[in-house]
């Protein structure tokens, strides 16, 4: 298995980031054919999401899970307000997502991508451990 971990500056501000190109850069570097590539996310307030970008579908998320997670009311408190909803995300937008990949490709959708979903204002810096198991 090979694997590897990066880092993803998110800022102070929710985001749905592409990781995609990300991916094909560790396949590339991990000499990558036929098998899987994992993805793991190691924190309590983000998640991976498969979806289309740049055509708002990002954007909806992110106003879909302000609806669905409203940032007050939350018995957590520690951390900016709202932040107890950060960490009810990953049961919603999992922390870790598995791909196919042949001959060296992420074997997506047309339009799908590999996304990191972060709404933790108060973490900037996120970790993303990427790992391929040859099929």
């Amino acid at each position: 298995m090979h694997s590897e971990e990066i880092e993803i500056r998110t800022g102070g501000t929710e985001v749905v980031r592409d990781l995609t190109g990300d991916c094909m850069r560790f396949l590339s570097g991990a000499g990558a054919q036929d098998g899987l590539l994992n993805l793991w996310v190691p924190h309590a307030t983000a998640g991976l999401a498969v979806l289309e970008t740049g055509a708002g579908s990002d954007e909806d998320l992110l106003a879909t899970l302000e609806r669905l997670l409203p940032r007050q009311g939350w018995r957590h408190q520690h951390g900016s307000p709202g932040h107890g909803r950060d960490h009810v995300l990953p049961a919603l937008v999992p922390p870790y997502a598995t791909i196919p990949v042949l001959g060296g490709r992420l074997a997506l959708g047309t339009w799908q991508s590999v996304c990191l979903v972060d709404t933790n204002r108060d973490n900037p810096v996120r970790r993303v451990r990427l790992s391929f198991v040859a099929g």
